[in-house]
């Protein structure tokens, strides 16, 4: 009897569990949806979020607004999103300086949060390329002609978005396969490092593509390399830095969209089909192509694997090159 008495209670409880889901999916979002951006207003992050969120605001039948809570490199708003309740209505967008930071700040920096552990991954809607830019007064035009001169001037700077940047990461990364010294020049953040590019103040910049093309195409700043692992779509004529022979200068740069860990599956089963949806608007295509994004898509695991494998390889770079933030 006692036997029977078990079996039929766990018999129940998996049938609840069970229902669990369709309920949560079928039930969500009961409320505003907040998307924390953990940058300023105004960067690719920013305009990303903002996109995604015009387009799932009709599709989810609820306001989806976008919050920046900037801090410790991306760090501080995503320890908030941590914290949420996990029910969906508080998702995280940022870019994968999120497994560069805890790699580059003071231990504990930004919460203590384990990326790997209190986030849940739904989707990478969209990536963005980095390149190498030069002003035109120095004179170069392919990374052959970059270190014949960094080697005939020594302590030639460049610019990046600041300590521990991915762009950062980028120029410590040429100089070791190329076998020359820059002088980093840190600046805080993209913008302000893009205005002394400009400006000549320092005449190498490393920045994201988006920001670059109409700088290249107006010919005030001369692209020299992309740090990716294959050309792209938005700059099909631009060479990587490995096709010029330099290799392992590969800074990948994408975005993601997470929960607090624990939300319902289901939940971030609806979340990864809407966004896979709306990234198939021709019209938000166009609005992210036009600012340097290739639009991403894809599963919640492809998007925890990339996580995975970067949050270890940036350790390593880190460690190897020494290179910390502020």
């Amino acid at each position: 009897m006692v036997y029977r008495f078990l079996m039929s209670v766990l018999a129940g409880a998996t049938l609840a569990t069970s229902l669990v889901a369709p309920v949560a999916a079928q039930s969500y979002p009961g409320k505003t949806v907040s998307i924390v951006v953990p940058f300023p207003a105004g960067g690719g992050p920013d305009l990303l979020a903002r996109a995604l969120a015009e387009k799932l605001a009709p599709r989810l039948g609820q306001p989806v607004l976008v919050d920046n809570k900037p801090g410790a490199g991306g760090l501080l708003g995503a320890s908030g999103v941590a914290r949420a309740p996990a029910d969906g209505h508080v998702l995280l967008l940022a870019p994968n300086t999120l497994v560069i930071s805890p790699h580059v700040l003071p231990k504990g920096a930004g919460g203590g949060i384990d990326v790997n552990k209190d986030l849940a991954p739904i989707v990478s809607p969209a990536s963005t390329p980095m390149v190498l830019l030069a002003h035109p007064q120095l004179g170069v035009s392919n990374l052959e002609q970059l270190v014949a001169l960094a080697r005939r001037s020594p302590g030639l700077a460049y610019a990046s978005a600041g300590n521990g940047s991915p762009m950062h990461f980028a120029g410590e990364m040429f100089q070791k396969s190329a076998g020359v010294q820059l002088l980093h020049v840190p600046y805080r953040g993209a913008a302000p490092a893009l205005a002394a590019a400009l400006g000549g103040e320092v005449k190498l910049l490393y920045t994201g593509l988006g920001a670059a093309i109409p700088l290249i195409k107006s010919g005030k700043l001369v692209p020299l390399a992309l740090t990716e692992k294959a050309r792209s779509r938005l700059a099909p004529s631009l060479p990587t830095a490995a096709e010029q022979g330099f290799r392992n200068v590969e800074v990948n740069a994408w975005y993601g969209l997470f929960a607090p860990s624990g939300t319902p599956v289901a939940v971030v089963e609806r979340l990864n089909r809407e966004v896979n949806e709306v990234l198939k608007s021709p019209e938000l295509r166009e609005r992210l192509e036009g600012a340097g994004l290739e639009v991403g898509g894809g599963t919640a695991q492809q998007l925890a694997g990339l996580m995975k494998e970067d949050f270890a390889r940036y350790g390593r770079i880190a460690q190897e090159l020494n290179i910390k933030a502020d």
